[in-house]
């Protein structure tokens, strides 16, 4: 759906709130490039100095925990604008929020749009990226109280 100018994902729409996707989607997640807050890059490898390669949830823990020791390290994927990219890591700011992305399905590169929140009233349904990373708002009421 679309609040404003910020997209948010909601369990059901809301009247007289425009809906960007209805059913299925897939969310991603993107780590923002630093100095260009306008791109990130959703990680599908991790390509180490010494030739290791990581993926998935390996990949990411590198990228939390271990990434300071090798900030040469090439980050494979595809930007929020659908692109092909491989950018260092040193060139990602990781301090910044992840962009959370929402594609119609796994097969896609390009995202529908990069989610402002989360409006639900029920935490339980959550995956846990979800919860960990989305803005989350109990209703729209709220989410417009502190959005305007």
């Amino acid at each position: 759906m679309t609040v404003g100018s910020q997209s948010v994902i909601a369990p059901a729409p809301f009247p007289d709130i425009p809906v960007l996707h209805r059913g299925s989607f897939v969310l991603r997640y993107g780590v923002e490039y630093l100095g260009k807050p306008q791109y990130s890059i959703v990680p599908g490898l991790i390509a180490l100095d010494y030739g290791e390669m990581l993926v998935g949830e390996e990949a990411w823990n590198f990228l939390f925990h271990r990434s300071n020791l090798y900030p040469r390290a090439d980050v494979l994927g595809y930007r929020n604008d659908g692109e092909d990219d491989m950018i260092t890591i040193k060139r990602l700011d990781l301090m910044q929020p992840l962009h959370i992305l929402a594609y119609p399905d796994e097969q896609a590169t390009t995202p529908l749009a990069r989610i402002a929140a989360l409006i639900a009233s029920d935490e339980t349904l959550l995956s846990p990226w979800l919860a960990r990373y989305a803005r989350r708002y109990t209703s729209l009421k709220e989410y417009q109280a502190q959005n305007p």
